[in-house]
Order: C-alpha cells, then structure tokens, then sequence
C-alpha cells in the first residue's frame, strides 16, 4: 500500500513525516529548508518516488475560531501549486494545536524545549499526519 506524507508548511522550512506502509503510524522524516518553489518540489519530488507516496497531507493552519487567516491563505496558495505540480492526492489537513503538542511530546521524550526547530516542525508533521491517520482509520470501521 503506498504510503502518505505529511508536511508542516513555513515560510522558512517545511517540516516532513511519512507513514508506515499500512498507514497507522506516523514518524518524524526530515526538515527541508525553503528554497524556490522549483527547489522544493525537487526535494519533494524525491521523497514521493523513494518512499512510493500517493497522498500529501498539508498541515492547513485555521485560527482558533476555524478560519483562514494570512498563514492558511499562504499553505492553500503553496498546496494548489503543489497539487499542480505533483502526481499526486494533496489533502489540507488542520493543523491547530500540532506545534504545541509536538513541542510537549519531544519535552516529555527529554529533548530540550529551545532544541532544533527543524525537529519540531518535523514532529509537528508527524501530529499531523497521525491524526490524519487515525481519522481515516476510524471513517473505515
């Protein structure tokens, strides 16, 4: 079964987490930091042949009250121009809420609360992905 990346959308990097290939569990991949659009879609492009991705989750970062601010609009402009380049499902996903619990996960793991932000963005993908994950999984039963 192919497997589903998701990513955590900046302006300056773009945190990455991939699925297991039976879609249940999500895990922290890399950080890419921004470049042109063309630079981050090479990178991109490389993870979806090598880890035989069909879908992309896009963390869609709706305010707290459920619209789009300026940072949603930015994520859904960047997720239409990944949709046409890419051959591939491109799915915006909320993502509220997932920095902070990505942030508490690494604390409680020990990891120091000013460490690597690129490993944050790169956990708070992986919230996302795995609630994305668990949702499909419960739509299924």
């Amino acid at each position: 079964m192919p497997r589903v990346l998701a990513l955590d959308v900046g302006e300056r990097r773009i945190g990455v987490a991939i699925s297991d290939e039976t879609r249940t569990l999500a895990r922290p991949l890399k950080t890419i930091v921004r470049g042109s659009l063309e630079d981050d879609l090479k990178e991109l492009t490389s993870l979806l042949s090598e880890y035989k991705v069909d879908e992309f989750v896009v963390g869609y970062p709706r305010s707290l009250a459920g619209g789009a601010g300026p940072q949603a609009l930015l994520v859904k402009h960047y997720a239409e121009q990944l949709a046409a380049a890419l051959p591939v499902d491109i799915i915006l996903w909320d993502e509220r809420y997932s920095t902070v619990e990505a942030t508490e996960r690494l604390m409680a793991a020990g990891r120091r609360r000013r460490g690597d932000k690129g490993q944050i963005d790169a956990a708070a993908a992986a919230v996302i992905l795995q609630d994305y994950l668990d949702t499909q999984r419960d739509a299924n039963q």
